[in-house]
C-alpha cells in the first residue's frame, strides 16, 4: 500500500512540475512580447494626455456643430478598435471622441480607487486639457451610462444631450460581482500568458493591437475597483432628479426578453425626465452600435439634426 501511495505521489507531483513548467513559459513569453509591443503604447492613434499623474488615451476624428464623446462600458478591451466604425460614420458632419478611460485601451492602469465621480472629473479633464471644449453630445454604452447622467447631474452646462447605447441605469444595482469565478478565471489567463497563447489576431492593426492590449492588461485592477463602485454610483444618481437634457435611448429588446422588465421602465424613466427624449428598441444585443450599427448611426443623426 506505501508503495502505491509512493508512486502516486511521485505521479501528482510530476503533474505539478509539468503545469508549474508551462506556466513559466506561458508567463515569460507574455511578458517578453509585451516588451516587443511597447510601440503601441509609444505611438498610440490618438493623443495621450496627463491626468491626475497618469497618461490616458483619447482619440479624435472630424469636425462639425456636435461633439460626441463615447464612453465604453465595461470589459472592452480597446474602446479605440470598438467604436473606431461608428466613430468614422459620425465624424463626416460631427467631432466625434473616443475617451480610453483608465484601465481601457492604450490609457495607463493606475491601481487607484475608481469611483464614478472621480472617473468623471478625470474625463472631463482629458477634454478640458485637450481643449476639446463642451457642452459634449455623450455617447455611453452600458455602465457608462451611470458615468453620463452623474455628468449631466453635476455639469449640466457641460452636456448638449445623451445618446445612450443600451446604457446601464440605476436597476443594475446588486448585479456585479467582483469575484465572480469567471472574471478570476479571465485575469488568471492574462496574466498567466495563457491568454495570448490560445488567441490570435488576424492581419488587420486593430486585431493587432486589440491582441496586445488584452495580454498586458484585460480585467485589470482599474475594471474591478469600477465594477466594485457600481452601485455606490446607482446610489448616487438615485440621490438627485435625473437630469432633463436631451436624450435618445437606444436599448436591446433581450432585456426584456430575459424577464428584465426594470430595463426598458428605467429607460422609459430617464426619457420621461428629459426635456426631449425619445426611446428606440432594436432587436439585437446588448453591443447594439456593432450588432446595428447602420440604424444607430442613422438615429444619432436624426436626433442631432432635431436640435
Amino acid at each position: 500500500m506505501k508503495k502505491v501511495l509512493k508512486v502516486l505521489r511521485n505521479i501528482i507531483l510530476g503533474i505539478v512540475a509539468v503545469i508549474a513548467l508551462i506556466l513559466l513559459c506561458t508567463f515569460t513569453y507574455n511578458r517578453v512580447m509585451i516588451k516587443k509591443e511597447e510601440g503601441y503604447w509609444q505611438n498610440p492613434p490618438g493623443q495621450m494626455v496627463e491626468v491626475d499623474g497618469h497618461k490616458m488615451h483619447v482619440y479624435t476624428e472630424g469636425e462639425g456643430e456636435h461633439t460626441i464623446v463615447i464612453l465604453t462600458g465595461v470589459g472592452t478591451v480597446s474602446p479605440y478598435v470598438d467604436f473606431l466604425p461608428m466613430c468614422k460614420e459620425l465624424s463626416s458632419e460631427n467631432k466625434v471622441v473616443i475617451v480610453e478611460r483608465f484601465g481601457y485601451g492604450l490609457s495607463d492602469v493606475t491601481g487607484s480607487e475608481r469611483s464614478f465621480d472621480t472617473i468623471v472629473d478625470q474625463d472631463r479633464e482629458a477634454l478640458k486639457k485637450l481643449g476639446i471644449e463642451g457642452p459634449y453630445v455623450l455617447c455611453p454604452h452600458s455602465v457608462a451610462g451611470l458615468e453620463s447622467l452623474i455628468w449631466a447631474q453635476n455639469h449640466p452646462e457641460e452636456v448638449e444631450a445623451i445618446v445612450g447605447m443600451d446604457m446601464s441605469d440605476t436597476s443594475i444595482k446588486g448585479k456585479n460581482e467582483t469575484g465572480s469565478f469567471g472574471l478570476q478565471v479571465m485575469r488568471a489567463f492574462r496574466a498567466t500568458g495563457i491568454s495570448r497563447i490560445l488567441t490570435h489576431p488576424d492581419d488587420s492593426e486593430e486585431s493587432k493591437l486589440t491582441y496586445a492590449i488584452s495580454s498586458k492588461s484585460y480585467i485589470n485592477k482599474d475594471n474591478i475597483s469600477e465594477i466594485k463602485h457600481i452601485d455606490e454610483a446607482c446610489d448616487m444618481v438615485k440621490s438627485k432628479p435625473l437630469p432633463t437634457t436631451p436624450t435618445l435611448q437606444i436599448i436591446s429588446k433581450t432585456h426584456e426578453a430575459e424577464g428584465d422588465a426594470a430595463w426598458k421602465a428605467g429607460h422609459q424613466e430617464i426619457v420621461d425626465a428629459s426635456s426631449n427624449g425619445k426611446l428606440v428598441e432594436l432587436d439585437c444585443g446588448h453591443y447594439v452600435y456593432k450588432d446595428e450599427q447602420e440604424r444607430v448611426v442613422r438615429e444619432i443623426r436624426d436626433f442631432l439634426n432635431g436640435f
